[in-house]
């Protein structure tokens, strides 16, 4: 466990939320913080102002770090950098291009820099930009994924880097913290598992439809357009399989039919409830999780079993 890590970010124990679109709230991020682990918002596509209202009404909740995560492709991106810089946010972690254009001003304000990545190549790239650690997803994870399993990208990226590497994609419980941390990781990041916590905003049938998931029971979709999604399967993969099946014939396939089927549809997955029509984003770990916790109970489940494997390993 990489203490200098922990001590920097200034939590307890080495666990971060997933900055999962219209799940990663204030009232989840705070709930994570105070339970010991890094609770953190998502940004999306939002404006500034919502951006700030939302750090604003977390430091109500709570008096522990956190942080937020900056979509680099946001049209509103330069004023969220500003936000974060303004309001003190210490943590930030980055997806959908590279930090390098606003490294400096990160820098100056004090903010801890950890970008996503699916690939050794992009960790080493973010290191020489400047990033202070890596979190690596492995495309066991729920939402946009990459090539890479969570096994076979961390150590490499281990090997790669001279920064701590965090390890997010398929972990759920301290067996699969431990084994993270085997393979070199200093901490991990975990989506699927926080979606159900008590504090989650999600609906109660997508926290339900991950509680009875099976281990199959997820699909990745959007592969025809460069941007795998991994989601639970219901009528709305059932359809866009079939239309990215039947554009993959097509010499100028018109990508607008799929825009068409995936518009809102993770909003009425995680404010909705929509069964058939919203996008459930989650992990291949669904399966694993069986209840409905607080952010304590979880964290706190996380760390005892993973204490107990590191005192007590079952090598045989």
């Amino acid at each position: 466990m990489n203490q200098s890590l922990i001590e920097q970010i200034g939590i307890d124990y080495p666990i971060i939320q997933g900055a999962m679109s219209w799940v990663a709230t204030p009232s989840l991020a705070a709930a994570v913080s105070n339970a010991g682990g890094l609770g953190m918002l998502g940004s999306g596509h939002e404006p500034s102002e919502v951006i700030r209202k939302a750090i604003k009404e977390t430091k109500e909740m709570t008096d522990k770090p956190f942080g937020v995560n900056v979509l680099l492709l946001s049209p509103y991106v330069d004023d969220v950098v500003d936000v974060v810089c303004e309001e003190n946010i210490k943590v930030v972690t980055t997806g959908a291009g590279t930090p390098g254009k606003y490294m400096k001003r990160f820098k100056e304000a004090g903010v801890t820099v950890i970008p996503v990545v699916a690939s050794v190549a992009l960790a080493r790239r973010m290191e020489k930009e400047g990033a202070d650690a890596i979190i690596c997803e492995g495309m066991e994870a729920g939402g946009h994924i990459g090539k890479l399993t969570t096994m076979t990208l961390v150590p490499q990226v281990v090997d790669a880097v001279d920064i701590p590497v965090i390890a997010a994609g398929g972990i759920a419980d301290g067996r699969g913290m431990a084994a993270a941390m085997f393979l070199g990781a200093a901490a991990v990041q975990l989506g699927t598992r926080f979606v159900v916590a008590h504090e989650s905003i999600a609906h109660d049938t997508f926290k339900q439809r991950i509680i009875k998931a099976r281990d199959i029971d997820t699909v990745v979709t959007g592969q025809i357009t460069g941007h795998p999604v991994r989601v639970l399967r219901n009528k709305l993969t059932r359809e866009y399989l079939k239309v990215e099946k039947e554009m993959s014939s097509d010499e100028n396939p018109d990508f607008s039919r799929l825009e068409v089927l995936a518009k809102g549809a993770l909003r009425k997955a995680v404010v909705e409830g929509d069964k058939d029509g919203g996008s459930f984003m989650s992990g291949q770990i669904a399966g694993l999780v069986k209840k409905e916790q607080s952010c304590h109970d979880i964290i706190q489940e996380l760390m005892s079993e993973y204490d107990e494997l590191v005192r007590h390993p079952r090598l045989f």
